[in-house]
């Protein structure tokens, strides 16, 4: 059995141990079970918790039938998922409860996600984009406890690792779309791209790119800062083509 306080483990607080359906150990919590064994526990299966308090054997429900412990603030029957209270609900769409409250939040058919209502119509989706696992670590999302940040190109990241990823890039990992508006560093880069003239051996110079953010194919000056997509003004661009004098040059 792993050692887990009265109220819980790391991972939840909670007044009982699992009874694990496919070993017959005892652990805190799911999480703890697949950290110490070589299998997961199905947390759909468990009928079964031990009191942390008078270690009474019971079925698996909020409060212990010897003691009257509260097991947890939050007791899905369902999922089987004990805790404090933090507004949780169960989402019948996903099949695992969700932090909310409730009612800050959606359930994307498509995306197969529970979102918050800030991006009603205002996400793109991506069919069961929730089943993909994170491009970063490529852990879980569906059914992590990190919440989902979800990038404008539709993909989906695990929070912490979209903060980490925007600490050495900014497109998404993917489809290289950029992962956030970038509108004023592009503006920063005009200034910075008209205030430094290139060798006049490349000053016409023609490259054809293909911009990341709107797909565009363009024929730009070629600038080693970087070269502007013509539809979109993006930076976020790569070139695809070879290399050609302007006509004037020709």
């Amino acid at each position: 059995m792993a050692a887990a306080g009265e109220r819980g483990c790391e991972h939840y607080q909670r007044g009982c141990l699992l009874r694990a359906p496919c070993c017959g150990k005892l652990y805190a919590c799911r999480l703890c079970h697949d950290g110490a064994e070589e299998h997961r526990l199905d947390r759909f299966r468990v009928a079964e918790v031990k009191c942390t308090r008078c270690r009474l054997l019971q079925k698996a429900q909020q409060r212990c039938e010897g003691c009257d412990n509260l097991f947890g603030e939050y007791y899905c029957g369902i999922c089987h998922l004990f805790d404090s209270d933090k507004k949780q609900y169960h989402c019948p769409e996903c099949g695992i409860c969700r932090i909310g409250p409730k009612e800050d939040f959606f359930h994307c058919s498509k995306c197969n996600l529970c979102l918050s209502l800030s991006l009603r119509g205002k996400h793109k989706c991506i069919e069961n984009v929730s089943r993909q696992d994170c491009p970063i670590c490529l852990e879980d999302i569906h059914t992590s406890r990190v919440g989902a940040h979800v990038l404008p190109c539709g993909h989906l990241l695990h929070r912490t690792c979209y903060e980490d990823m925007l600490r050495e890039g900014y497109r998404c990992p993917l489809c290289m779309h950029s992962a956030l508006d970038m509108t004023r560093y592009w503006r920063q880069l005009d200034d910075e791209v008209a205030h430094t003239p290139m060798p006049t051996e490349y000053q016409n110079v023609m490259v054809e790119i293909l911009c990341n953010d709107c797909n565009a194919r363009s024929t730009v000056q070629f600038h080693v800062l970087g070269m502007k997509c013509k539809n979109c003004e993006s930076y976020n661009t790569t070139q695809y083509g070879r290399c050609s004098l302007s006509l004037e040059e020709q």
